[in-house]
């Protein structure tokens, strides 16, 4: 047989339709099995199963179709069929007919899966991964029991466990769930051990209890497997209270061995060190890490970080060598710095004191690299070098989920938003309950005005903890930002007053916005009242309560208050620029109190230098607030052209400013009617 008859068989015998067919049906079995298998929890190798089958059937079917015809007296091999009594001409017909539907529900599955809103599906809930299909490798230290009588002992209890989970963590070989997680599953109350390693992704989970009496500690451990419920390894020890640090790496030791981990010669060097001698230290330094995880969407953290910065302090002084407690206090000085707490070179140089001592201690390890990262990061916005030393980090600190979490903090500064969120999702998965990355992931959507998949996150977060006051908060707000609607914010202000008055203090400054949004001074005044001496926040631009109370005075046409209330305010603000003369968040908010104040040169000249300052290919989040802050300046001093102006330039870019803002806050109400801003309103109204 000649080659074109070869093919011209080929075409007669309906090998290439049914080729085409089987490939459409096989693809649509794969998607079926891939979105459906999961939903009833069969494992991943069903699935790898199902497509090596198609796959070995592929040649089958050709044969099949080479091989037999159908006849109207059935199925006969293709060389006992003549052409006149072959009937493929019809059957070819129904073929492609049939091969057109299903190439149809093809291309509507592939529509359905391109279009849909991936994150939202991710966020939407907080699924619970199949146990069989959990790694091996993988476990979670839940909180130890604090089995002393003091409760104070609770902290060093927490030190125990945390220690523990850290040296784990070191391993490679290992999938460790970070603190911030395992936190929330409380000891002393009965815990589901099942579901716990369900929520967080792990086989296996680490028990324990901690008894400190005298100078005498008991420390208890079990390891438990979580797929069967059966306790693989349990153990107790009973030492003086300065063993307590070896006990930590024995047991780390104990768990790698159980789960048939690889240790490497750095990583058993790294479990056998201390982090300290001084037991009072270790626990001055545990209640200062404690602190710091509970700073959240609230911006009101000066406070804790001033607590925190104290405690890690007292720690350094009993033990110089403290090596953890030099990073940790690095991080509170970067981060005073950073959110514009304390933005002067003093606070800068206390945090590179803090590196420099680490990196004497341990010039090698991974956490002295992060905190130097953080410092080039928050100190000096130098991303590519906190980027290298991240890289260095990462290959000591295998677990740990602030190193893909700050690699998306420092991305997003960048511009880079879509890649911030793939690298704060990394570290979710880390680290699964983590409130605060939750809130940065949504906080990436809130830039990218993408109101649902934010909503979506925020969802995730109260599923989670539902009683959240903060998180309930933000996600009301959302409705606010994306819909110019006040009414769930509104709702759950209203709630928090009558059930728990006295923590509305946590979300007074997101009650402020909504009473000035609905244009009632009285309730402006009564979260200034709750505010008290804090500011107003918005990433490192900070209101004053004067120049709040001048907003409610500007906004209610009280031109005397509102100009005693800025005066006061440019006091207090005048002082802050002169100690950062060279920091645009301080000197666009100045600008702004000159604009309230009819000192309209002054104001102009103030929020251009800020944006000088800080421009947004700098800083993608701060450089888009001075951009803002410049067109409510001119607004302000009636420059409306220079104020739409910057005003269509900040809406092109992503950033906070929102629909809702525009249209509700009094800021900007000296540009209402004018058909310049109206179309900027417009432009972000939802669709």
């Amino acid at each position: 047989m000649n080659s074109g008859n070869f093919f011209a068989e080929l075409k007669r015998r309906n090998v290439y339709k049914v080729a085409v067919a089987y490939a459409i049906v096989a693809w649509l079995l794969i998607q079926v099995a891939t979105q459906v298998f999961p939903f009833f929890e069969i494992p991943n190798w069903a699935v790898r199963l199902v497509v090596l089958l198609l796959i070995l059937g592929f040649p089958i079917a050709l044969f099949l179709a080479w091989a037999f015809e159908i006849t109207p007296e059935g199925i006969k091999r293709a060389e006992d069929v003549s052409p006149e009594q072959s009937i493929t001409k019809h059957t070819g017909r129904k073929l492609i007919w049939t091969t057109v539907v299903l190439a149809v529900i093809a291309a509507g599955l592939l529509a359905f899966q391109f279009l849909r809103p991936k994150s939202a599906t991710n966020f939407g809930a907080s699924t619970i991964p199949a146990t069989g299909s959990l790694p091996e490798k993988s476990i979670a230290v839940l909180p130890f029991e604090n089995l002393s009588r003091d409760p104070d002992n609770a902290f060093f209890t927490d030190g125990v466990q945390d220690e523990i989970l850290t040296n784990l963590a070191r391993v490679a070989d290992l999938k460790v769930i970070s603190r911030t997680s395992v936190m929330q599953y409380k000891s002393g109350v009965q815990r589901n051990l099942r579901e716990i390693a369900q929520q967080l992704g792990v086989a296996h989970l680490l028990e324990g209890s901690v008894q400190r009496a005298g100078g005498k500690v008991r420390v208890n451990a079990q390891l438990i497997d979580a797929r069967t419920d059966g306790h693989q390894w349990a153990q107790s020890f009973d030492r003086d209270i300065a063993d307590v640090f070896a006990i930590q790496s024995e047991i780390a030791k104990a768990i790698a061995d159980q789960l048939r981990a690889k240790l490497s010669p750095t990583e058993k060097t790294a479990i056998e060190q201390p982090p300290t001698s001084d037991v009072t230290a270790f626990d001055l330094y545990n209640r200062a890490k404690n602190i710091l995880l509970t700073t959240s969407f609230n911006a009101n953290v000066q406070p804790l970080y001033f607590q925190a910065a104290e405690l890690l302090n007292q720690a350094i002084a009993r033990d110089p060598s403290f090596f953890e407690a030099y990073c940790l206090l690095a991080y509170t000085h970067d981060n005073l710095y950073f959110l514009g707490n304390d933005h002067t070179p003093a606070r800068l140089a206390l945090a590179e004191t803090a590196i420099q001592s680490a990196f004497r201690l341990r010039p090698d390890a991974g956490e002295a690299h992060h905190a130097r990262a953080e410092n080039l990061y928050r100190g000096y916005l130098d991303f590519d070098g906190a980027l290298a030393e991240l890289e260095i980090a990462r290959r000591t600190l295998p677990n740990d989920s602030r190193v893909p979490e700050l690699i998306g903090y420092i991305v997003r500064r960048q511009g880079k938003h879509e890649e911030a969120v793939k690298y704060l999702q990394r570290a979710l998965e880390l680290d699964p309950r983590n409130f605060f990355i939750l809130e940065q992931i949504a906080l990436s959507y809130q830039l990218l005005h993408r109101y649902s998949e934010m909503a979506a996150v925020l969802d995730r977060g109260l599923s989670i903890k539902p009683g959240d006051l903060e998180i309930r908060t933000v996600r009301a707000s959302v409705d606010l930002d994306w819909k110019a609607d006040t009414r769930r914010l509104h709702q759950t202000i209203e709630s928090t007053l009558a059930t728990d008055p006295e923590a509305i203090k946590n979300v007074a400054d997101t009650w402020f916005q909504c009473a000035i949004a609905e244009r009632d001074p009285a309730a402006a005044e009564r979260a200034l009242v709750a505010l008290g001496q804090n500011n107003l926040g918005n990433d490192s631009v900070y209101l004053s309560p004067e120049f709040a109370t001048g907003l409610i005075a500007r906004m209610t046409k009280d031109e005397t208050k509102a100009r005693a209330a800025f005066a006061a305010a440019r006091a207090k603000q005048e002082k802050l620029v002169q100690e950062q003369p060279n920091y645009g968040p301080v000197l666009c908010v100045l600008g702004l109190i000159d604009a309230g104040l009819g000192r309209k040169e002054e104001a102009l000249r103030e929020g251009r230098r800020a944006v000088q300052l800080l421009p947004v290919e700098k800083d993608s989040i701060n450089g888009v607030h001075m951009i803002e802050y410049l067109a409510m300046i001119a607004a302000w001093v009636g420059n409306k052209e220079l104020a739409c102006q910057q005003l269509a330039k900040a809406v092109q870019l992503p950033g906070t400013l929102s629909y809702g803002q525009l249209k509700l806050l009094p800021y900007w109400d000296p540009l209402r009617g004018d058909p310049r801003f109206e179309k900027i309103v417009a432009s972000l109204a939802p669709k």
